[in-house]
């Protein structure tokens, strides 16, 4: 997976390769659910190299549909964390009593099955940090049967993701 990017990854974070190497083994995601996650995960962490790599692994992988579903979710989970994040943290809890006003129209029909985009959703707020949108989106999977082992699958290609990101960024320049 994304055999492209290892290459780019230092020596110090050799973990990070191995990890990014075994994403797609024993997991319990469909195919939808792991490249559309891995893709959304990819854009919510903005490192140009990674969101090309995982771009190019998912372009023979998904539909159209998914493609667009993943870039929706990190698009709207990019306003949603910051928003519900700072609802979560303020200390005056008014805040969480004022209608968002915030469109979200693409959370009620992302045009792929619901769970999945909410994964990819989840998936997206545990990079950003966003406690209120992790209970929200895990409570839906839940509601909807999805597994503990399945949820916890998206949140490992996260972290590994966002691992890999910040290994390219911590690459030692080539000498002028």
């Amino acid at each position: 997976m994304l055999a492209s990017i290892k290459d780019l990854i230092p020596d110090h974070a050799r973990d990070i390769k191995l990890n990014l190497s075994g994403l797609g083994r024993q997991s319990a995601l469909t195919e939808q659910q792991l490249f559309g996650t891995l893709l959304a995960c990819a854009i919510a962490t903005r490192n140009p190299d990674l969101i090309a790599a995982a771009e190019a692994e998912v372009a023979e992988k998904l539909s159209p549909e998914a493609i667009n579903a993943a870039r929706a979710a990190a698009s709207i989970m990019a306003m949603n964390n910051i928003y519900y994040r700072f609802v979560h943290l303020a200390s005056n809890k008014e805040y969480g009593k004022i209608p968002a006003r915030l469109r979200m129209n693409v959370i009620g029909n992302p045009g792929i099955e619901k769970t999945d985009f909410e994964l990819y959703s989840l998936a997206v707020s545990a990079i950003n940090g966003c406690g209120l949108c992790i209970d929200s989106h895990e409570k839906v999977l839940v509601d909807h049967g999805i597994s503990a082992v399945v949820i916890q699958d998206a949140v490992r290609i996260a972290a590994v993701i966002n691992a890999v990101a910040v290994a390219l960024e911590s690459r030692v320049p080539a000498a002028a």
